[in-house]
């Protein structure tokens, strides 16, 4: 937990004074949060920071958002329904779309979302539009931080600017800091409240106060670093890491493919090394909010140095590949059967981007969807967790995965690993299996014609 250590007011300046104020008011639990953004970062955030006992503001531009909250009602897989629940009841959580609430917050976080546009490059709309409705409230000694995901620079190229056009001053009037999400949406061992987190201000002080919120909140280690574009490029490196890797999975799956050899297996033996080696595993893409976006942010952000971020790219490009890679396979697979994929019928299990969650951000199955839509397969979805969903200008319902559905379909493709399948009615009931997951692994028997990735 932070510590606030007394000071002399008689030999410090106005900021000093403000910035104990705050710190004072961090320890005791007396500073309003506020949240821009209830989304899959800035709710559970919200949560955790009311939790730790302060009074929370959310802020978000759709309306269904704010009434869900305020009425209790959870949205986000990360949250336990009772938390949001007992916090609304209990007054210490509220949300609004009225942003002119910013004059009564002590300290703010921004958690909007920081996608790519068609040309692969960063979209920094709703950074820059919370940013700009914080400026229009804001007041001495606030705290500002930048969470979401970005280049390196945009805390003090672009938030700053726009905070100081007020004729406030980082450090002199306002402390502007940078602490990166880190959301793995699903993850039953790591979530907001235990997940170590990163702080970089623009001034010392700017970090001591950021990294004392977050001390007060949060379980899990606060590092402070030196600026907010280290702690930027950090959240950036810890993607691009697994993005690379990712990549070198999937392309080894394809080359063992070529080669007869099962690249689950050979992974499995790679992993006993208990040194030099962390298990990736390949798949049919990459989804979610973080891994297939954030190194294009630091691509584009390398031109402006003139340098091309050639391994990134490279990844970016075998792990695009791959929703094309699963197509060609599952077209030889029903070549043997006699079947053209033109008018097949397909049986995707799986929408989501990842085992158990309801999150489709991203999700490399939307890109096989068109492709096989494309090549004119007659498409099947069955998701328990997600309803329905659109591709392009088509609706798609979930199905229940029934022996009759699974009987009905030419090809059966595992997409997502949702533990909720019955694997072993789906081993005895499908005439072909093509397993991007390796989901069937341990089934023993299968009736029909199965594959791996």
């Amino acid at each position: 937990m932070g510590r606030c250590v007394a000071v002399d007011f008689a030999n410090k300046g106005m900021s000093d004074m403000s910035t104990d104020e705050l710190l004072r008011k961090i320890e005791e639990k007396r500073a309003l949060i506020g949240v821009v953004g209830l989304g899959y970062v800035g709710l559970p955030l919200a949560v955790e920071k009311a939790k730790a006992g302060y009074p929370v503001i959310g802020f978000d531009i759709q309306q269904k958002r704010v009434d869900m909250v305020n009425q209790g009602v959870n949205y986000i897989g990360d949250v336990v329904d009772e938390d949001l629940k007992e916090l609304v009841q209990q007054g210490r959580l509220r949300a609004t779309s009225d942003y002119s609430h910013i004059r009564e917050v002590d300290a703010v976080a921004i958690c909007v979302p920081t996608p790519l546009d068609k040309y692969q490059q960063p979209n920094i709309s709703y950074v820059k539009g919370s940013t700009r409705e914080i400026a229009k409230y804001l007041h001495p000694g606030m705290l500002v931080v930048l969470e979401s995901t970005t280049y390196p620079g945009t805390t003090e190229e672009v938030v700053r600017p726009i905070l100081e056009e007020t004729g406030l001053k980082v450090g002199r009037d306002f402390h502007l800091a940078y602490s990166p999400e880190r959301v793995d949406p699903g993850n039953k061992e790591y979530n907001t409240k235990n997940t170590p987190k990163v702080v970089g201000g623009v001034t010392p002080a700017c970090t001591r106060v950021a990294a004392m919120l977050y001390r007060q909140v949060l379980e899990g280690e606060v590092f402070e670093v030196s600026s907010p574009a280290v702690a930027e490029m950090e959240k950036i490196l810890e993607n691009t890491f697994r993005n690379i890797n990712i990549a070198l999975a999937n392309e080894m799956a394809i080359l063992c493919h070529k080669m007869g050899i099962d690249i689950w297996e050979v992974i499995e033996a790679a992993k006993t090394k208990p040194y030099g080696f962390m298990a990736f595993y390949p798949g049919p893409g990459l989804g979610g909010h973080c891994i297939p976006i954030d190194p294009f942010y630091l691509t584009w952000k390398a031109r402006e140095y003139k340098y091309h971020t050639r391994l990134i790219e490279l990844a970016g490009e075998i792990n695009n590949y791959m929703p094309e890679f699963v197509i060609e396979r599952l077209m030889k697979i029903l070549n043997r059967h006699g079947k053209p994929l033109n008018g097949s019928r397909v049986l995707l299990l799986g929408v989501a981007y990842k085992r158990d969650i309801d999150d489709m951000r991203e999700s490399p199955v939307l890109e096989i969807i068109r492709l096989l839509e494309e090549y004119g397969a007659n498409v099947k979805v069955s998701d328990p967790h997600i309803p329905s969903f659109r591709v392009g200008d088509r609706d798609y319902h979930s199905e229940p995965l029934t022996p009759e559905l699974i009987e009905r379909a030419d090809a059966v493709v595992i997409t997502t690993d949702h533990s909720a399948f019955d694997y072993r009615m789906i081993a005895d009931r499908a005439r072909v299996i093509f397993d991007t997951r390796n989901a069937m692994r341990g089934i023993g028997d299968i009736r029909g014609d199965y594959e791996k990735l």
